[in-house]
């Protein structure tokens, strides 16, 4: 049932009066605990600051991030972008990875596998891959897919999408008709038995908001000592302050002996790590004197709220528009040409000094199949890779719209190997500095989420990073 979202938020019980923050990092450094959060596609960044983005795994990799002090650290997998069984295949090779890693490093880890706030990606089948890979059977499966900055509420164990005033239940909103990660049931405990063919292997134990307000972290960890064989634990949040109570008591629980995995959105990350929130990015801690050049926006994203802040971005003053057609990259015959004529005139414009969108046609393209309309993603994210691949001229910014287009560019485009992620100029969206490896180094790297901002955030962003309001 769709929902009035301030009444609602108000209906609730009042949230748990104290900051659990502090705590939170005095457990994590007690443990000596490194939070490893592995992301489905680069968004997952979208909440936390001053924190390294790995986009490879090598066991020597991990082990150089095992001995770095940072209690965080992101590998970025891509994995939305795969297939399922490639996915799982890549979810068990990065579990073994780190399990080599430890033995060169004995650090204890706790993994959290990042993904979409609107439930779409390779659930089961990664979670099944990790604990094989990692080789020990959790105890509990954390399920919390709560994100503020996307409008993403947890309550009486429905998932809802706030669209406005009004929350919407996740499976009736179009994320959930994705052509791939398509869902039916928008009550977390029906969705995991869903993606698990019916059944969820160990059962499911909630936490409501009446609980994590009322009780606080000591009863959580009381009944997550009681838990075992993989329990799946779903976890109800409308406050941050509610993922602060549960992280709390399953610190306290993990410090008795317990294992956890987790599956969760971006806002949980943040919490696990026990940082603060900070305000957002102004151009002067993003743009430096060698990035003042025009910058480009690469968007892949075809969803409608995406479709809305593109046709916003493409009226600022100054802004010149590229389209690409999806359907000439559809064939091998027109590909190459299209490709090449969309590097032509981006250059013209990023050397003319004006700021460039660049866009996918707007007309969804799906297969007869999931697997065909992956197969089509994946296509069109190659040519947008070997757009930028090509291009002569250094933009001053990227801003990169879609999980995977912004995936690719950063790893196959830019080759990104090891990012900073400076913090976040919108909410939800972050700013990543590329690393001297890159083939732009410094430049300041917009990851931006398909699913996040109103009509007007790409244009917000542009204007921030231009340093001028538009005219």
């Amino acid at each position: 049932m769709v929902l009035p979202r301030e009444a609602t938020l108000q209906s609730l019980p009042p949230i748990y009066p104290h900051d659990l923050l502090p705590l939170i990092r005095k457990q994590l450094e007690e443990s000596g605990r490194k939070i490893l959060a592995l992301d489905d596609d680069p968004t997952g960044t979208q909440t936390v600051y001053n924190v390294p983005v790995l986009t490879e795994w090598s066991v020597e990799s991990l082990a150089a991030e095992l001995r770095a002090p940072a209690p965080v650290a992101y590998v970025l997998t891509n994995s939305r972008s795969l297939p399922r069984e490639s996915a799982a295949v890549l979810m068990h090779e990065i579990a073994a990875n780190l399990k080599a890693a430890q033995a060169q490093v004995p650090r204890p880890v706790a993994v959290i596998s990042r993904s979409d706030s609107t439930l779409r990606g390779h659930f089961a089948a990664e979670i099944d891959a990790l604990r094989a890979g990692l080789g020990v059977q959790p105890d509990g499966i954390v399920v919390a897919p709560f994100f503020l900055e996307g409008g993403r509420y947890t309550i009486d164990d429905v998932h809802y999408v706030a669209e406005g005033d009004r929350l919407i239940p996740a499976a009736e909103t179009e994320f959930a008709r994705d052509a791939y990660f398509g869902y039916t049931q928008s009550n977390l405990r029906e969705w995991i038995a869903e993606k698990y063919g019916g059944e969820a292997p160990g059962g499911i134990l909630s936490f409501s908001l009446s609980d994590l307000r009322s009780q606080g972290p000591d009863s959580v960890a009381a009944r997550l000592r009681t838990i075992s064989g993989g329990q799946f634990i779903v976890v109800n949040a409308a406050d941050y302050r509610d993922l602060e109570v549960f992280v709390a008591g399953l610190m306290q629980a993990e410090k008795a002996g317990q294992r956890f995995l987790a599956r969760t959105a971006a806002s949980y990350v943040r919490v696990s790590a026990g940082l603060p929130p900070r305000g957002l990015l102004t151009q002067a801690e993003v743009v430096t004197a060698n990035n003042k050049g025009a910058g480009l926006v690469v968007a892949g994203s075809y969803i409608q709220k995406s479709t809305a802040q593109i046709r916003a971005a493409c009226t600022l003053p100054g802004v010149q528009a590229v389209e690409i057609h999806v359907n000439r990259l559809l064939d091998d015959e027109q590909r190459p040409a299209e490709i090449q004529r969309t590097v032509d005139e981006i250059a013209g414009h990023l050397s003319a000094g004006c700021d460039t969108v660049t866009y996918t046609s707007r007309d969804l393209v799906a297969g007869a199949t999931r697997e065909k309309s992956l197969e089509i993603g994946q296509v069109v994210s190659a040519a947008l890779v070997e757009m930028v691949r090509r291009l002569p001229v250094r933009p001053g910014w990227l801003i990169a719209k879609g999980g995977i287009t912004s995936s690719d560019v950063a790893t196959k485009a830019l080759g990104i190997r090891r990012a900073m992620v400076l913090g976040q100029i919108l909410p939800g969206v972050p700013v990543w500095w590329a690393g001297d490896e890159s083939r732009w180094p410094g430049m300041p790297y917009v990851v931006f989420p398909g699913n996040v901002g109103d009509e007007t955030a790409i244009a917000r962003v542009m204007t921030t990073l231009r340093g001028h309001e538009p005219a």
